[in-house]
């Protein structure tokens, strides 16, 4: 239970494309806080600037978190209010933040989240596939137990949702015809709230075959339709 009245940290989602998706609320916040952690001070720092914040900003991503997270959390203990931000969207979201929410919480340090951007929703709405019940995959592993998970996975009943960078997204679309079927119905969305966003949704038999000819650019958003 935390005993802090008062929130030491933050979690603010900040936009995955168009600027204007940012809360009047995150933008308050950002504003009163003492630092900002942040996944990569540079395109961070894109953001900032665009809405005349100037605070100071702490480098905090996957390859550091552990290494700082004893610092962050003293200067929380002590008073330092901070937020957590990512590149974009929601952060602990498939980017860092679990870590150091954990962190607070056995602390007794006193967190808010507060909502705003995240990819899958509106890829998993754009899909046309059942929205009731769901399974966030996030990234699959890239070598170590991504068969395992692959077959597991073919059993599924809820809809399922992935996120896949460009360059992997043929190798995936294979792997997904391969294990779930030619004629499983499934959603690709890219470059969402951006100017060339994109959904199409087809079989992945037919998904394979369109991608393989294009040029595939922008963070992607798989929904698959579930196991009948």
């Amino acid at each position: 239970m935390t005993s802090q009245e008062e929130t030491q940290l933050y979690v603010v989602p900040t936009p995955i494309g168009n600027l204007e998706d940012i809360t009047l609320r995150a933008l308050t916040i950002l504003k009163s806080v003492d630092k900002i952690l942040a996944e990569d001070t540079r395109k961070s720092g894109v953001l900032l600037k665009h809405f005349e914040i100037s605070k100071p900003l702490q480098s905090y991503h996957v390859f550091n978190e552990h290494k700082t997270f004893n610092h962050i959390i003293e200067k929380l203990k002590g008073g330092e209010k901070m937020a957590l931000i990512s590149d974009a969207g929601t952060p602990a979201i498939s980017d860092p933040g679990f870590l150091l929410v954990r962190g607070c919480i056995e602390n007794n340090i006193k967190i808010e989240c507060l909502p705003g951007p995240t990819a899958f929703v509106p890829a998993l709405v754009k899909s046309g596939l059942p929205t009731d019940s769901f399974v966030f995959e996030g990234f699959l592993p890239h070598k170590k137990g991504r068969q395992t998970k692959l077959k597991a996975l073919a059993e599924e009943e809820r809809t399922m949702i992935f996120y896949e960078s460009p360059h992997r997204l043929l190798k995936t679309l294979e792997q997904f015809t391969f294990f779930f079927g030619n004629d499983r119905k499934a959603s690709i969305s890219r470059e969402l709230t951006k100017l060339h966003e994109e959904t199409i949704n087809d079989t992945l038999q037919n998904l394979n075959q369109y991608f393989k000819e294009q040029k595939i650019k922008g963070e992607i958003v798989i929904v698959v339709a579930g196991k009948k």
